[in-house]
């Protein structure tokens, strides 16, 4: 998991000149089923790390190579997937791309699917003991191995002195190669995203408790 070190709109810009550097960027998801209060944080979350971003290139230098989950192809395949799935990333993504960085393939395929497959059988709710064991233990299993494939990948691509982006959720399990300087971008917003979303799950709670 990211580490946070310190503010990042002051890092000790001469104790990070060497090595491998990623900037950890927490990926938060648009949903038009919750209200206009959500969608103002979510905008204002993305425009202040689009801020913060560019303030470590300033710092720090340019980006070199790009990371984004849930994408298995590079190139204009990736940018177009990258898109689809999150408009507001893609614009990270995108800003990156035009000062010359590249955009790598940080997933597999096979895996990839395999793991969001499991995943969904767990969410619709086994009955069976056995049955949801045996499900719970293959979604353990081969989230490990696409942990294990996303480090190997950024490890491969982000060469020695480069600066990398990855944009993925907090709640990941990925060891980043231990010679890699992390920067976990963590705008104000996103405590308010999380406090947002924590009173609308208690609010859920409590009307679903009442009927």
């Amino acid at each position: 998991m990211a580490e946070e070190l310190g503010k990042i709109e002051k890092p000790p810009v001469e104790s990070f000149k060497k090595g491998r550097k990623l900037y950890f960027i927490p990926l938060v998801y648009r949903s038009e089923a919750f209200s206009e209060g959500y969608l103002e944080k979510f905008n204002k979350y993305w425009e202040q790390v689009e801020k913060q971003v560019a303030d470590l290139a300033l710092k720090l230098g340019e980006v070199k190579k790009v990371y984004h989950e849930l994408i298995a192809v590079s190139g204009e395949d990736g940018i177009k997937a990258v898109k689809e799935l999150n408009d507001s990333s893609h614009k990270i993504v995108q800003a990156c791309l035009e000062k010359k960085a590249q955009l790598e393939a940080v997933e597999e395929a096979d895996l990839l699917t395999e793991f969001m497959d499991w995943s969904r059988c767990l969410v619709i709710g086994l009955q069976n003991p056995r049955v949801l064991t045996k499900v719970y233990e293959s979604y353990i299993e081969v989230g490990k191995k696409r942990n294990e494939y996303i480090a190997r990948r950024i490890d491969e691509t982000l060469k020695e002195d480069e600066i990398g982006i990855v944009l993925m959720r907090e709640n990941h399990q990925v060891q980043f190669p231990s010679d890699i300087q992390v920067f976990y971008v963590s705008p104000p917003a996103l405590d308010e995203i999380k406090r947002w979303l924590r009173e609308h799950e208690s609010k859920s709670e409590r009307e679903s408790d009442e009927k």
